[in-house]
């Protein structure tokens, strides 16, 4: 017969195995290092998110650059045609579509990412990472198609021979400026989308609403001041009219405008991202 075990040796055995404990790191506390840290998973999902959008399509990424010039022709014939509105001296293609690649990444953006924390749920349930991460990757994903549709733009604007001028090199501000209005929006309604789950049936009509209220079919110069810069607190007035001015040399150049657009973006991201870190704790037992 073999012999028996000590009864205290599963014990002893138990005591000097590593303890390890995921908790919490506060309720309002954003960890930017933490972020950092997990980079390479960022990347991952990132990659993982442009890889599913464009799998198994036809067109592929040309699908970027399709829904903003099917919408510019549509917006051309109504707006610029029949209703003849203003287009700031520009021909009217070249005016709504700069308007509509930057609004186009929005839009995409916020859908995406109000959508990414319930998407992943398999995930948040049984490994650890900064939640943070999959809206991000949700956001930085459209980064690309917004590149490929600033081509087509490009291309729009060497057709009407119109040359960029020495204002390009604000672009990338104003792109970082879209992401962080993008973000913001998108970790608020992420975290309300996974405890609230009929924000998915409001966020297409909230998306409606706010391009109407941004001057994509029409210039913010048919407003005059103050009105003006209050406008301009729809962060996307001053990501919209800021592109145009480094890229078509618009009137509307930095300025109040500018300033409000840029104020309320971060305040929505700052305000988001604490949101988000204080539900974040219960996303598992939610999801």
């Amino acid at each position: 017969m073999a012999p028996s075990a000590h009864p205290t040796q599963g014990v002893e055995r138990a005591s000097i195995l590593p303890e390890f404990w995921i908790e919490s790191e506060g309720a309002v506390r954003i960890n930017a290092r933490e972020i950092w840290d997990y980079r390479e998973l960022l990347y991952f999902f990132v990659w993982r998110d442009i890889k599913v959008r464009y799998k198994q399509t036809v067109l592929g990424a040309t699908w970027a650059i399709v829904q903003p010039v099917a919408t510019m022709l549509v917006f051309t014939l109504f707006f610029g045609k029949i209703a003849k509105l203003p287009s700031d001296g520009l021909p009217y293609p070249v005016f709504a579509l700069s308007g509509l690649i930057v609004w186009t990444f929005f839009s995409n953006a916020l859908t995406q990412s109000s959508a990414s924390v319930v998407g992943s749920a398999s995930l948040i349930t049984k490994i650890y990472f900064p939640r943070l991460i999959i809206p991000i990757a949700s956001v930085l994903a459209g980064v690309v198609d917004f590149m490929i549709a600033f081509v087509a733009l490009l291309g729009l604007m060497v057709w009407y021979r119109i040359a960029p001028s020495t204002q390009v090199v604000w672009v990338p501000a104003f792109l970082i400026l879209a992401v962080i209005s993008s973000l913001g929006v998108g970790i608020w309604m992420a975290a309300l989308n996974v405890k609230y789950r009929d924000v998915h049936h409001v966020l297409p009509f909230v998306v409606q609403f706010w391009m109407l209220a941004t001057p994509i079919v029409y210039p913010s110069s048919m407003l005059r001041e103050p009105w003006r810069t209050l406008y301009a607190l729809n962060p996307m007035v001053g990501v919209v009219e800021g592109m145009r001015w480094a890229v078509l040399r618009t009137d509307t150049g930095p300025g109040p405008m500018i300033i409000a657009s840029s104020a309320a973006a971060l305040a929505i991201f700052v305000s988001g991202a604490y949101y988000f870190r204080r539900a974040e704790a219960g996303f598992a037992d939610v999801v």
